[in-house]
């Protein structure tokens, strides 16, 4: 297909970037944070973090077992992003095995709560809470699927709410032409992302995550003006190869992955597990993005092919406005904070 016929079957459908547009941020709400120690008298020290950003109305909230009760009145701790509820519970001697735990409010926010209880003999359990499961029993000893099943669920549902990240990936789809190179193109992508991301979880790395998330929006600028580009201008680096710039940028993109798995933690006991879960997950979320935009395409590029000239350059305009939006936005949250 020529370059203005490849333009016209992709311009049209590009439509869906205007999609990504609608959220007013780049990533979902971060998840609460439930966490219980048991002490060597009996009694739990308990806290719960949530973020700050969260919808008006709406009320996030621990529920611990029945047979527990506060044996300290709680303290308030807040900084720039989160607030911790902090407190002693006593569940006498049945302590908190075979108990529920659950969080209120994670259906009407839209957000998931992780849950982690520590036991003075060693045992550790965690479950991610969400608005199809809001509580769960705590088991006597840790299943071993839970925290794969978890963080991959995590992974998958970060990156369907990444945006940001999810427009970069629709950029290349209309960059690169050919199942190879674009197969090329996105693994590179791909492995790009999973090293730092890995580094990064595991502390090799780390770098303030307003600055990362400037960046990462600054990518998806450089990949709209290069697709504003007319022919016959000569081909940059970018489109000559596209794979070496994509690795280049999923570099920058794993180190937001690891900030948003920042916001969760991992496991001591678990990390290689859990890191890996979350990794893919967010594989597995990109490619369904990819295999839905693919299909799309295929199915309206009959009708596509015929549209009009002056839907051409949609798709870089929309990628290249949102970009610049992301990057006044983080911009000037790096200012105001």
């Amino acid at each position: 297909m020529k370059w203005t016929d490849r333009r016209g079957a992709l311009c049209a459908w590009g439509l869906g970037v205007l999609v990504l547009a609608l959220p007013a941020a780049a990533h979902k709400l971060a998840p609460s944070l439930l966490q219980l120690e048991e002490r060597a008298d009996g009694r739990y020290d308990a806290s719960f973090k949530t973020p700050r950003q969260r919808p008006s109305g709406v009320e996030i909230a621990p529920v611990l077992p029945e047979r527990c009760r506060e044996v300290e009145p709680p303290r308030l701790e807040a900084d720039a992003s989160s607030v911790t509820l902090r407190w002693v519970a006593d569940c006498g001697e049945a302590g908190l095995v075979g108990g529920r735990l659950a969080v209120r409010g994670l259906a009407e926010s839209s957000t998931n709560a992780l849950v982690r209880v520590a036991l003075r003999d060693g045992r550790r359990v965690q479950a991610v809470l969400h608005a199809e499961a809001p509580d769960f029993e705590v088991p006597a000893r840790a299943q071993p699927g839970s925290v794969l099943r978890d963080y991959t669920r995590l992974g998958a549902e970060h990156i369907a709410t990444g945006f940001d990240h999810l427009a970069f990936v629709f950029g290349l789809l209309l960059l690169v032409s050919g199942a190879r190179a674009l197969v090329a193109t996105v693994t590179a992508f791909t492995l790009g992302h999973s090293v730092t991301l890995s580094l990064a979880a595991l502390g090799f790395v780390g770098f303030p995550s307003g600055p990362i998330e400037l960046v990462i929006a600054a990518t998806i600028l450089v990949l709209a003006l290069e697709l504003a580009r007319q022919p016959p201008r000569p081909d940059s680096l970018l489109r000559r190869r596209p794979w070496a710039v994509a690795a280049g940028f999923g570099l920058l993109h794993g180190l937001g992955f690891a900030g948003a798995l920042a916001e969760v933690g991992l496991p001591q006991e678990e990390i290689p597990l859990s890191l890996f879960a979350f990794n893919v997950g967010i594989e597995l979320g990109q490619l369904a993005f990819v295999a839905a935009v693919l299909g799309l395409r295929a199915l309206l590029r009959p009708a596509l092919e015929r549209a009009p000239d002056w839907l051409h350059p949609l798709p870089a305009n929309a990628l290249g406005a949102l970009s610049v939006y992301w990057c006044l936005d983080r911009a000037a949250g790096m200012v105001g904070g």
